[in-house]
């Protein structure tokens, strides 16, 4: 099968921009299957995935996978990756890992807008990143390193204190267009000389009076002062 690379219990099948997992991979290698990378496709579902009850690593990078991301139950997954992928959702898609993947320790999320990383968005900073992992690790007390950075003793503990109050709010998109008013360029004529389809004469009064000695002529000068 072209594309496919089984080396022991690994089983490999990248790059090949395959929108659903095959059905004769689970058939051929989902029985004795460990590790599984199905990294750099086109994934947008994971069925088919039930096949590969004995996986233990499951690599998902980069591909189109979303908030209904549906994983079986995995009793032994301890490492999952979901680099680069569609994820919004945070706190659904921790429930769901919570609930099928009970010895997970490993996690990566990175490149997902449910992953605060100044790195990729600049409207997130490190704090917000913090908010996450605290978040993130109160709904996951076992995972011992959140995208490829250990999980310390302090975070655990302030994950146990107030790790339910750093939920991050899922971004909504916004359907509301707000037009800019038009810009109008500078001119120091009155409004009413600028419609060029209006000929007619615009008279204007002056609020300043000429007093120097230089006269210049009478176009400063009031009548009430001839």
């Amino acid at each position: 099968m072209a594309g496919l690379v089984v080396s022991g219990t690994q089983v490999s099948y990248i790059g090949q921009d395959c929108r659903e997992i095959p059905e004769h991979l689970g058939r051929d290698c989902g029985h004795f299957a460990k590790r599984l990378d199905l990294s750099f496709n086109l994934l947008r579902s994971l069925e088919g995935l039930s096949a590969f009850g004995s996986l233990e690593e499951l690599i998902l990078d980069n591909n189109l996978l979303g908030n209904d991301l549906v994983l079986p139950g995995l009793p032994r997954l301890h490492t999952l990756t979901l680099n680069k992928n569609q994820i919004t959702d945070l706190e659904s898609l921790l429930d769901h890992l919570a609930e099928v993947t009970p010895a997970l320790e490993y996690l990566s999320l990175l490149g997902n807008v449910a992953c605060p990383n100044e790195l990729i968005t600049l409207e997130k900073d490190e704090e917000d990143y913090k908010r996450y992992r605290c978040f993130v690790l109160h709904k996951l007390p076992n995972l011992k390193f959140l995208d490829a950075r250990k999980v310390t003793r302090k975070e655990r503990e302030e994950a146990l204190v107030r790790g339910s109050f750093m939920k991050v709010v899922k971004p909504k998109a916004s359907s509301d267009h707000v037009e800019a008013p038009p810009e109008h360029p500078y001119t120091p004529l009155p409004s009413a000389s600028r419609d060029l389809t209006n000929h007619r004469g615009v008279l204007g009064k002056c609020r300043y009076v000429y007093y120097g000695k230089n006269s210049e002529g009478n176009r400063f000068i009031r009548d009430d002062q001839l």
